[in-house]
């Protein structure tokens, strides 16, 4: 177990100072054991006992005398898979997180390596600490869309041999990516309305500004999915177009061949008094009109734009 106060920054405290009256918020991080063995010195009028393990969503609940919630949060190099997860608990004083994975306390010590407070708050730290959760979002999505303006200029391309495969493994990324903000951003709103007067007007605009950023993110991934998919199109509408391409040269070379054909068929009956089976030049008159036939359709389909 950990415990923070929150001066100029998270202070790592002992047990005893947390509960002591210090007039500072305090944050701490207790296993799911742990929260089952304190969760009475905290004083939050909750009989909870979350499972860490079975987590799936990211969500705020409003309790009489506190806020309850959880975190599922995709691993960003494989969105799909869950990085971690872990619960929490918040009213008026400060916040535990009900953590077995240990990222929390990763996510605090950041806090604490990296941030000073002149106005140290509630508010504060958790904007903070929900700032990490997506910090790393706008370096991917802009990996994301450079690998898709590649694929999209090699769909273009002369030879359009790029595969689909990717641009569905990012189009499913993105769209998991907005289910997590969505989430978050519900979340959020939760605190935003501030329903058990936890926070303070003053010190809401921290909440704001956090929602403000969710917004952005996702309005970032929303138009990237639609990149996506437009690029998805635009491969169905080049493999459509090739596609076309190879059925009129096969349209044209079965049309060519069809008059040949047919002079074939016919003199290949071989009835007994057919004039040309017995004339000198028969056959390098076939040979001539078939070789005509042919240069024939071949400026006609030029002409038309057929090749």
């Amino acid at each position: 177990m950990s415990y923070y106060l929150l001066t100029d920054t998270a202070k790592p405290c002992t047990k005893e100072e947390l509960f002591h009256e210090t007039g500072y918020k305090y944050a701490a991080v207790l296993t799911t054991a742990e929260w089952a063995a304190d969760r009475e010195r905290f004083d939050m009028g909750i009989e909870w006992e979350p499972d860490t393990g079975d987590i799936y969503n990211t969500k705020a609940e409003v309790n009489y005398d506190s806020l309850t919630g959880t975190f599922q949060i995709p691993d960003r190099a494989n969105i799909g898979e869950r990085e971690f997860c872990f619960a929490y608990a918040l009213d008026e004083k400060g916040i535990v997180f009900i953590d077995d994975s240990g990222r929390a306390e990763q996510m605090i010590d950041t806090i604490r390596r990296t941030k000073r407070w002149r106005t140290p708050s509630l508010e504060r730290f958790l904007h903070d600490f929900l700032e990490q959760i997506v910090d790393r979002d706008l370096s991917l999505m802009e990996s994301y869309e450079e690998e898709l303006n590649r694929i999209e200029d090699a769909v273009l391309g002369t030879e359009g041999q790029e595969d689909l495969g990717r641009v569905i493994e990012i189009h499913n990324d993105i769209r998991i990516l907005l289910v997590h903000y969505e989430q978050l951003i519900d979340m959020t709103q939760e605190l935003e309305e501030n329903e058990n007067g936890f926070f303070s007007e003053e010190n809401l605009r921290y909440i704001h500004l956090f929602m403000n950023l969710l917004v952005r993110r996702r309005d970032s991934a929303a138009s990237l999915r639609d990149h996506s998919t437009q690029v998805r199109d635009l491969y169905h509408a080049q493999l459509e177009v090739r596609q076309n391409r190879i059925m009129t040269l096969l349209t044209v070379v079965t049309t060519i061949f069809m008059p040949l054909t047919l002079i074939v068929g016919w003199y290949g009956m071989n009835f007994r008094y057919m004039p040309e089976l017995d004339w000198r030049y028969g056959y390098p008159a076939v040979f001539v009109v078939s070789i005509a036939i042919i240069i024939f359709c071949l400026i006609l389909f030029r002409k038309k734009k057929w090749l």
